[in-house]
């Protein structure tokens, strides 16, 4: 039996990649308020608990990022977890994440990223119920894209991804929609990280500029904070839960910035607020000799 004013989630599976079934979740529209999304991206989580990144304890920077959220926002009503989950790619690290999720009361869906082992992810995604790839809920359509190249650093697309976001977007017209990938799929005027984008992004943009209903594409990658507008699109990119990579930079640099993460306040018309909040209370020593990470 279900209870009055229960949360119904309805499954179905396609086929992506010819080893990978994804999902598509649907829930009840609420139209009584906004329909509020978190953005948690890059943590870059380890097995050990005393890893860090470039002197930051990754763990503790997700906890202060989370704590943050909870003290500004409140709870969201869905988590986009955007890739590079974990720095060693183990599976202690994807059940680190997943745990220390449970604070929130709603459902979460993750990407792979350049540091991720997409498999093992997906493994432990599936335990966490965040495998979502195609998620309908407060009259907006969320796409999930898997950018990721095994053993590359740079994003590109297969064929099957670009598929699915073009099924996807023909299945829902009525809805806006938000897209979201790991890499980059616009020059973010970092010259290093040109070479470490989203490869074929022209064949996304084609896929795009076909849907006027989306309203949002969005990614992580980048450790910054950007906000560009296409064609009446607005590109979003997010802090990390950690380190932060220096805007504007020739070659690879960092800058001691909070870690942080983005909060969406979507209505079902389209339209939408968003912001970048940083936990400011987090103290950390940065490495800022470092020529990689």
């Amino acid at each position: 039996m279900i209870k009055p004013g229960a949360v119904v989630v309805h499954l179905c599976q396609i086929q992506v990649k010819s080893t990978d079934l994804t999902k598509s979740a649907m829930t009840t529209k609420d139209k009584t308020r906004a329909f509020r999304v978190l953005q948690l991206t890059d943590p870059h989580l380890m097995a050990n608990a005393s890893g860090e990144l470039l002197g930051v304890n990754t763990r503790s920077s997700l906890n202060a990022v989370i704590e943050n959220v909870l003290e500004t926002h409140g709870q969201p009503d869905l988590i986009l977890a955007t890739g590079d989950l974990a720095q060693d790619a183990s599976r202690e690290a994807y059940r680190v994440f997943g745990e220390s999720l449970k604070v929130f009361s709603c459902k979460s869906a993750w990407l792979a990223g350049n540091h991720d082992d997409t498999d093992k992810l997906r493994q432990v995604a599936a335990q966490y119920q965040a495998d979502h790839r195609s998620i309908v809920q407060g009259g907006w359509q969320i796409i999930l894209l898997d950018s990721s190249v095994p053993g590359k650093v740079l994003g590109r697309l297969a064929q099957s991804e670009l598929d699915f976001l073009e099924q996807m977007l023909t299945q829902h017209p009525e809805l806006p929609a938000l897209v979201t990938l790991h890499h980059h799929p616009v020059n973010i005027g970092s010259d290093w990280m040109e070479k470490i984008g989203l490869q074929n992004r022209d064949a996304f943009w084609e896929i795009i500029d076909r849907f006027p209903q989306v309203k949002i594409v969005l990614w992580g990658h980048v450790h910054q904070k950007h906000d560009l507008d296409r064609n009446g699109v607005r590109l979003l990119a997010t802090p990390s839960t950690c380190i932060q990579f220096a805007s504007k930079s020739v070659k690879f640099s960092v800058e001691d910035k909070a870690p942080g993460y983005r909060w969406f306040e979507l209505q079902s018309t389209g339209d939408f607020t968003t912001e970048v909040r940083r936990a400011l209370n987090f103290e950390f020593e940065l490495d800022q000799n470092s020529s990689g990470y």
